[in-house]
C-alpha cells in the first residue's frame, strides 16, 4: 500500500512540475504577443477609418465586384501601355545611325499613343460609372464619393485639353524633333551650290542640270516625311525644306554677282549706263531657270510627290521667290521706269526677247495657281516692256521732226540724229530685232483690236528716213555763208548712201534713192571747191608781170601786193575751214586732194617765176610766207575728226524732246563693267 501512495505521489510531482512548465511557456509566450496586440490595438482606430466609408450591407458589396472588375481591366490596360510606351524610349537611336531602325520604333509608339488615346476616354467613363453606382447605391459616404468624382475630373480635363498630345509625356514630340533635324541635316549635308565653272553661261545653250540630290537621300526623305506627314508636321518639313534649297540656289546665284539687281531708277542716268547689265541679265535669268529653278522644280516633285501634287506645286514658287526670281524680275521693271530713249527701245526688246525665250520655261514652272505673285510680276513686266517700247518706237519721228528747230553743226558734219537714226533703223530692221520689234507690235496692237501689218513697220522707218531729208535741207540753210552748207551737204549726202548702201534700210529706200545721194554729194563738192578754195588762184594772177627794161621794180610790186592778196585769203580760209569736219576718210581725202591740185601747181609755177623778185627783198618772208610743200602739207591736213565728245542721246521726259546734239558725233554706250 505504501509503495502505490509514493507512486502516486510522484506521478503527482512530475504533473505538477510539468505544469509549472507549461505555465513558464505560457507566461513567456504571453509576454512576447503583448506589443502585438498592443500595435495591433494602434492600428485598429486607422482601420476603422478606412473601412468607414463603406457602409453597405454584404449583398451590396458583394455586387459592386463585378462593376468594378469592369471599369479596372481596360484602366489596367491602359496603364500597362503607357508603361511600354516608355520601355520603347530607350529602343528610339539616333536616326542618322539607323533610319529604318528609328522609324520602325516611332511606328510602334504612334500606334501604342493611339491605344491610348481610343482607350483612355472609355477607361474614364467606366470609372465614371463605377463611381455614380457607389453613389447610387450609398456603398460609400458622400465623402469618399466627391475625391473620386474630384480625380475623375482632372483625369478628364488632361485627356481633353491640350495635354492629350502628351499622354507620353513628351515622347513622340521629341522623336519627332528628332526626325525633323535628321531632315534638316540630309538637306543642308547634300545641297551643294551648282559651280560657276560651267562653260554654258556666256553664251552657249544651258542644259538642264539634273537632279541635285541622290537617289539613297531621296528614298530617305520619302521616309522621314511619310512618318511626319502623319503627325500634321508636314508644313514644317516644308519650310525646313524651303529654307534649305532656296538658301543653295542663292548660294550659286551669288556667284554670278547679282548686285545690280537691286539698282534702283535714281541710280543711273539713263539706260545707256547700264546697257552692260540688262546684257547679263539676259544670260543669268536663262542661266538661273535652265540650271536651277528647273532643278528645283523637278527634285520638289521627286520628294514630295507622294505628299500629292498640290504640295510640290505649292513648295517650288516659295523656293523661287526667296531664291531671287522676283529680283530678276524687279530689275526689268525698273528698266521699264527709266527715261525715255531710243537705245531703251533696243534694250526693253532686249528684256522681251529674253521673257519670250523663256515663256514656256515660266509657263511650265510657274503655272500653278501658287505662283500667283510671281506671275503678276511677270505679266506686269511684259506689260511695262510692251507699253514702253511702242511709245519710244511711235515717238521717233516727231523727236525727229524737232530735231528740225536746232541749229546745224558748227563743224559742218553729220549731226548726231543723223548717223543715229540710220544706223538705228538698220538694227530694228536687222535679224536681231525686227522680228521682236513686229511681235512686240503685233501684241500692242491685238490689245487695241486693230491688225498689223509688216508694211506699217516699214512705212514708219522710211518716214524717219525722209524726216532726215528734210532735216538736212533746213540746217543747211541755217549758216550764215553759203560754203559751209555746201560742206555739210556733202558730208551727210555722202553718209546717206555710203553707209546705207548694202543695208537692211538701204534696200528698203532702193538703189535710185542712193544714186542721187551719190549725186548730191559729188555736186555739193564741186560747188564747195569753186566757191571757196576754187577762187583762191585768181590772187596769182600774172597780168602785168612781163619783164621789160626798167619794169623789175613794177613787177616785184605787183608780185608781192598779189602774194599778200593770196597769203590773207588763204589764212583766213585756211582759218575757218580748219574747224570744219569731213568725217567719211576717203571723202576727206578725196576733197582735200582737190583742194591741192587746185592751189599747189598754181602756187608752185606762179613761185617759180616770180618768186626770185622776192627773194632778195629784206621782208621776204613776209610774201614768200609759203613753200607748195609746206600748203600742201597743210591743206592735207584739213577736215580731221575731233574727238567725239562725251554726250548721251534721250528724250526728254518733260518736252519729249531728244536732247540737243545735233552737232555731236554719236558715242557708243559704254559697257558696264
Amino acid at each position: 500500500m505504501m509503495d502505490k501512495g509514493i507512486e502516486h505521489l510522484i506521478s503527482a510531482r512530475k504533473l505538477l512540475k510539468e505544469s509549472l512548465e507549461k505555465s513558464r511557456a505560457l507566461g513567456s509566450s504571453l509576454e512576447k504577443v503583448g506589443p502585438r496586440l498592443d500595435e495591433i490595438n494602434q492600428r485598429l482606430p486607422s482601420m476603422e477609418v478606412a473601412i468607414r466609408p463603406i457602409r453597405a450591407e454584404s449583398e451590396a458589396l458583394s455586387s459592386v465586384g463585378g462593376h468594378i472588375n469592369r471599369a479596372v481591366v481596360p484602366a489596367a490596360a491602359v496603364l500597362k501601355v503607357f508603361d511600354a510606351i516608355h520601355g520603347l524610349e530607350k529602343s528610339l537611336s539616333d536616326p542618322q545611325s539607323n533610319l529604318p531602325g528609328y522609324l520602325s520604333v516611332l511606328k510602334r509608339l504612334e500606334e501604342a499613343l493611339r491605344f491610348l488615346g481610343e482607350n483612355c476616354g472609355m477607361a474614364i467613363q467606366w470609372l465614371g460609372d463605377i463611381v455614380q453606382y457607389l453613389e447610387d447605391h450609398k456603398v460609400a459616404d458622400t465623402r469618399f464619393i466627391s475625391g473620386l468624382k474630384k480625380a475623375l475630373k482632372n483625369i478628364r480635363e488632361l485627356e481633353t485639353a491640350e495635354e492629350k498630345g502628351h499622354l507620353d509625356g513628351g515622347l513622340l514630340d521629341v522623336a519627332l524633333d528628332r526626325l525633323e533635324s535628321e531632315l534638316q541635316r540630309l538637306l543642308t549635308e547634300n545641297s551643294v551650290p551648282l559651280p560657276m565653272s560651267s562653260p554654258a553661261l556666256p553664251g552657249e545653250q544651258a542644259s538642264i542640270a539634273p537632279s541635285p540630290l541622290p537617289v539613297a537621300v531621296i528614298q530617305k526623305l520619302h521616309a522621314i516625311l511619310g512618318r511626319l506627314a502623319v503627325n500634321d508636321r508636314l508644313e514644317k518639313c516644308i519650310s525646313i525644306y524651303v529654307e534649305v534649297r532656296s538658301s543653295n540656289v542663292r548660294a550659286s546665284l551669288r556667284a554670278l554677282n547679282l548686285d545690280y539687281l537691286e539698282i534702283s531708277v535714281s541710280e543711273f542716268n539713263n539706260v545707256a549706263s547700264i546697257e552692260g547689265y540688262i546684257a547679263q541679265w539676259g544670260k543669268h535669268l536663262e542661266f538661273a531657270m535652265k540650271h536651277l529653278f528647273e532643278a528645283e522644280y523637278k527634285l520638289c516633285h521627286d520628294v514630295f510627290d507622294r505628299m500629292g501634287p498640290d504640295v510640290s506645286k505649292s513648295c517650288f514658287p516659295k523656293i523661287a521667290a526667296q531664291a531671287g526670281i522676283l529680283a530678276f524680275l524687279q530689275f526689268g521693271r525698273t528698266v521699264t521706269e527709266s527715261k525715255k530713249d531710243p537705245i531703251k527701245l533696243l534694250k526693253l526688246l532686249d528684256i522681251f526677247a529674253s521673257l519670250n525665250k523663256l515663256r514656256l520655261d515660266f509657263n511650265r514652272l510657274f503655272g500653278g495657281a501658287a505662283c500667283a505673285e510671281i506671275q503678276n510680276m511677270t505679266r506686269d513686266l511684259i506689260k511695262r516692256v510692251i507699253e514702253g517700247s511702242c511709245e519710244i518706237f511711235w515717238e521717233l519721228l516727231v523727236q525727229v521732226e524737232l530735231q528740225r528747230q536746232t541749229p546745224p553743226p558748227a563743224d559742218c558734219s553729220i549731226p548726231r540724229v543723223v548717223t543715229f537714226i540710220t544706223d538705228y533703223c538698220n538694227k530694228l530692221l536687222g535679224d536681231e530685232y525686227k522680228p521682236i520689234l513686229t511681235q512686240v507690235l503685233v501684241i500692242e496692237r491685238s490689245w487695241k483690236h486693230e491688225s498689223f501689218q509688216e508694211r506699217i513697220l516699214i512705212t514708219e522707218l522710211l518716214n524717219l528716213v525722209k524726216a532726215i531729208e528734210l532735216n538736212l535741207e533746213a540746217w543747211s540753210k541755217g549758216y550764215e555763208d553759203a560754203v559751209p552748207s555746201y560742206v555739210f551737204l556733202m558730208n551727210n549726202h555722202s553718209h546717206l548712201y555710203k553707209y546705207l548702201k548694202g543695208t537692211k534700210l538701204g534696200g528698203i529706200v532702193g538703189e535710185p534713192w542712193l544714186s542721187e545721194h551719190d549725186q548730191y554729194k559729188e555736186y555739193y563738192s564741186a560747188i564747195f571747191l569753186r566757191e571757196s578754195w576754187g577762187k583762191l588762184p585768181t590772187h596769182l594772177s600774172r597780168e602785168g608781170l612781163i619783164l621789160f627794161s626798167g619794169g623789175r621794180a613794177t613787177a616785184r610790186n605787183l608780185v608781192k601786193e598779189r602774194l599778200k592778196e593770196f597769203n590773207e585769203a588763204f589764212d583766213d580760209m585756211y582759218a575757218k575751214q580748219s574747224k570744219w569736219v569731213i568725217p567719211d576718210k576717203d571723202l576727206r581725202e578725196k576733197t582735200c586732194q582737190a583742194i591741192v591740185q587746185a592751189i599747189v601747181p598754181v602756187y608752185r609755177s606762179y613761185m617759180q617765176n616770180y618768186g626770185p623778185l622776192v627773194e632778195q627783198d629784206p621782208s621776204t618772208s613776209k610774201y614768200a610766207k609759203y613753200t607748195a610743200q609746206s600748203l600742201e602739207k597743210m591743206l592735207l591736213s584739213l577736215f580731221l575728226p575731233k574727238l567725239p565728245k562725251q554726250v548721251s542721246f534721250q528724250m526728254k521726259q518733260a518736252s519729249g524732246k531728244f536732247s540737243n546734239g545735233a552737232a555731236d558725233q554719236y558715242q557708243t554706250p559704254p559697257t558696264v563693267k
